[in-house]
């Protein structure tokens, strides 16, 4: 059997401490080497021992976790996995975490809530894993039983013919997931104000999204908001999936629209990409462009090859530049994949393919 990967939990709560040391240690791939109730005893394990990740609360007593994140960050870069309840306010603190290193965002899990706990569980493992083989910078077997990995099928039918006639309007459609706040951000800067409308599935918990599209909002030369049911895809706006729910696209006339929708975890995940992608399938076809970036897993593999078999033509980011190169890699596998680009170009081809 591989090398167990080692964990350190850094959180004040002693319950959060001993769910998240249940939960991961549920995995046979996971270790919890420790357990630590403040940045100081956290620092004196990893003098003893290091770990391959750490989980780490944001707010705490002596030193708060952005404070002690940017330290291991600029001395000596562990892949940390931040542990926020992601209040509004704790939101824009998330956002701080992911400027200063954090590989992935993960949501408490809401003591009481049986589905919810197992839900968390499986996402709480996987982040885990992500950071594991994430390439950080200075500044899946289980013992227990979780619901069946699901598949698209759940949420939409797969298309059984070609979207209608080709349009003059395309129409982009994006996945990520670890490592892609930083990659959507670089992304969406470069492109014009005038570029084609963009529908975005990154995985993220409920409470996150609207921050990070506001904060994404501020630095692009495009409109960026998160997504809400019935909003129109249009020239030089990017909508974000919504973290918890699905984000598909849809078709009325020649207008492009999203739907919001509640529903089971597919491929693990809500939002997911598979299901934002299936439907690009169904309603854009030929029209569309998709694009897979960063990320732990094989979401979006199957629906990109739905894309590209509707006439969608199809980009995804080369391992060089992502922080995990799972989805991309499992796209390139699946054969759903036209382009595989660096993250800094990827812009480039989105719009010469949208002309």
């Amino acid at each position: 059997m591989a090398k167990k990967i080692k964990v350190l939990i850094v959180d004040d709560s002693a319950v959060v401490r001993q769910t998240l040391s249940e939960i991961l240690s549920s995995d046979p791939h996971i270790e919890v080497m420790s357990t630590a109730s403040d940045p100081f005893i956290a620092a004196d394990r990893i003098r003893h021992e290091i770990p391959d990740v750490i989980t780490l609360d944001v707010e705490m007593p002596r030193m708060d976790g952005i404070t002690f994140l940017h330290k291991i960050m600029s001395q000596h870069p562990i892949p940390v996995v931040m542990c926020s309840s992601l209040t509004e306010k704790g939101s824009e603190t998330a956002l701080k975490a992911l400027e200063y290193g954090a590989v992935e965002i993960i949501q408490k899990p809401r003591l009481g809530t049986k589905t919810f706990l197992e839900e968390s569980r499986v996402r709480i493992c996987d982040a885990v894993k992500a950071a594991s083989q994430a390439r950080v910078r200075r500044v899946s077997a289980t013992t227990h039983q979780v619901s069946p990995k699901l598949t698209a099928d759940v949420i939409m039918e797969k298309p059984k013919s070609q979207a209608m006639m080709q349009t003059t309007e395309k129409v982009v459609v994006v996945g990520a997931s670890t490592g892609g706040t930083e990659a959507l951000r670089i992304f969406l800067q470069s492109l014009p104000a005038d570029s084609p409308g963009i529908v975005i599935v990154q995985h993220m918990p409920e409470g996150f999204t609207r921050a990070f599209s506001q904060r994404l909002d501020g630095l692009c030369r495009i409109t960026v908001k998160e997504a809400e049911n019935n909003d129109t895809v249009v020239r030089g706006r990017a909508l974000i999936a919504p973290g918890n729910h699905h984000l598909l696209l849809k078709r009325s006339g020649a207008r492009y629209y999203v739907e919001i929708k509640d529903g089971p975890l597919v491929s693990r995940h809500r939002p997911s990409v598979d299901v934002l992608f299936r439907s690009a399938a169904r309603y854009a076809g030929k029209n569309a462009v998709g694009v897979i970036m960063t990320g732990m897993g094989d979401d979006g593999a199957h629906g990109m090859l739905e894309m590209k078999q509707a006439g969608a033509v199809n980009i995804a980011q080369d391992e060089a530049t992502c922080i995990v190169f799972g989805m991309p890699n499992e796209a390139i596998k699946q054969g759903g994949v036209d382009l595989v680009r660096p993250l800094d170009s990827i812009s480039r081809e989105v719009l010469r393919l949208c002309v």
